[in-house]
């Protein structure tokens, strides 16, 4: 089993049902506060592997919902600047095994990098927040080969 560095945001169910499903598939977490951290872009970029700049955010954001933020709008060095200065903003978790990294929780790729326990419930559809879109399907991380 691998052991994960899970970055989240303290009190947020989505993240609390995504690590019990990691431990339940016998990995070891250290969870960090994706909020807390001193983020760099050196340190943050490599996160988003692929991802287009406005999957780099987390779409349920009040300001992205409210049309005050176009994360589709952005270049990486804005964006990056955008989510080191407001990290509530970044799509979470981010989590890191060893030299690879990834951002949002997608079962299918954890699946198949890691290894998932099976679920009763697919974790991305059990989010309480049903206007959240579901993680890309093609996202290949920085550091996987297709």
């Amino acid at each position: 089993m691998a052991d994960l560095i899970f970055w989240g945001k303290p009190g947020c169910a989505g993240n609390a049902r995504q690590i019990a499903l990691l431990r339940a598939s016998g990995h070891t977490l250290e969870i960090r506060n994706l909020a807390a951290e001193p983020w760099t872009p050196y340190q943050l970029r490599p996160f988003f592997g692929r991802l287009p700049v406005e999957a780099w955010f987390n779409q349920s954001g009040p300001r992205i919902k409210r049309g005050e933020i176009r994360p589709e709008t952005f270049s990486e060095a804005i964006a990056i600047e955008l989510l080191i200065r407001e990290p509530l903003l970044i799509r979470r978790p981010l989590l890191q095994c060893k030299d690879i990294r990834t951002a949002g929780f997608n079962p299918d790729f954890l699946t198949a990098w890691i290894g998932l326990a099976p679920s009763p419930t697919r974790i991305d559809e059990a989010c309480p927040r049903s206007d959240m879109p579901p993680c890309p399907t093609n996202f290949i991380p920085a550091g996987v080969s297709q």
